[in-house]
């Protein structure tokens, strides 16, 4: 019955993520809406991979990492140079700039997961900015002046790359190594002394988080006309921390909504950067003052529709107790 109840589900959220790609694809199609509005609709869908793909570095696995940027930057130079330097297809680019980026993702993981708690923070974040100076120093991708790249992102392509992530992370999470993953989240000397090789179960995560890093950052990088290494500074990698925070550590759901909810309020406030800034710092505060837990706290979307059961208690209990 459970599993019949999954299904249903699954093919529920399919159903309503197709009809959401439609009503889009109409309105663009038919020019209702303007350039200003569907860059920021790519911008949700780059944001949301970004988002789900750190969730299960942080929020599952439980390692904190904030160098998420240097992934994104690692896809996005890869990708852009298949295209523009290869002349591949896009497709190629966008499978060619996640491995990349897994590999770089599995080079920094053996070493540095080995870390724990703020030295694991360090080891990342100066990953990333290693990432930043060696594509500002390269004149092959053009330096400081950046690389030129032909805008081929598209609604169908952002769309596809998002329910990818999302179908993998979620499936991923709910499987015997996802489980090990959250193990290793709650207590991992707990879960090493239950026979689980965190360390094997911490690169993987870390390999697959990079991986989806990879692909939003193809898609970064073609839905411009230029890419430049001051776009992946370790101010990228904070907003992208900031989706997973604000959303709920452990919920794949408040990283989506958060991502969108401060992508809506980035794009409008683009022309007021200090205000962005102190807007941001205002929801922080107030959210690790009223809900240090995030939105959704380590909720998903879907609990909510779950209904409540009654069932009796035992023999001369006379009481009902109700379980979820």
């Amino acid at each position: 019955m459970t599993i019949l109840k999954r299904a249903k589900g699954f093919w529920l959220s399919i159903t309503l993520s197709i009809i959401l790609f439609a009503v889009i694809q109409f309105l663009i199609n038919g020019a209702y809406l303007n350039g200003f509005y569907i860059n920021t609709i790519f911008f949700m869908g780059i944001n949301i991979i970004l988002a789900v793909s750190l969730h299960l570095i942080i929020g599952i696995t439980g390692q904190f990492s904030i160098g998420h940027a240097g992934f994104l930057a690692v896809g996005a130079y890869a990708s852009a140079i298949m295209t523009m330097k290869m002349e591949q297809p896009f497709v190629v680019s966008i499978i060619v700039g996640g491995i990349v980026a897994a590999i770089a993702g599995l080079i920094i993981g053996i070493p540095s997961l080995r870390l724990k708690g703020d030295y694991l923070a360090i080891a990342t974040l100066g990953f990333g900015e290693i990432v930043r100076i060696t594509f500002l120093n390269i004149d092959y991708v053009g330096g400081a002046s950046g690389m030129q790249v032909s805008h081929l992102t598209t609604w169908p392509w952002v769309f596809g790359c998002v329910l990818i992530t999302i179908l993998v992370i979620r499936n991923f999470t709910n499987s015997t190594h996802g489980r090990a993953c959250i193990s290793i989240r709650e207590d991992e000397t707990a879960a090493d002394a239950m026979g689980i090789n965190t360390t094997y179960y911490k690169v993987i995560a870390f390999v697959i988080g990079s991986f989806f890093a990879g692909i939003a950052g193809s898609l970064y990088a073609h839905n411009f006309y230029i890419i430049q290494p001051s776009n992946f500074g370790f101010l990228k990698s904070f907003d992208i921390l900031i989706y997973v925070v604000l959303g709920g550590l452990g919920s794949m759901s408040g990283a989506v909504i958060a991502a969108i909810l401060l992508t809506i309020i980035s794009t409008f406030l683009q022309d007021y950067p200090e205000t962005r800034m102190v807007i941001y710092s205002i929801i922080l505060i107030v959210m690790m003052i009223y809900r240090p837990q995030g939105l959704m706290g380590t909720k998903e979307f879907t609990s909510f529709f779950k209904k409540k059961k009654d069932i009796g208690g035992g023999p001369g209990d006379g009481k009902q107790h109700t379980v979820a």
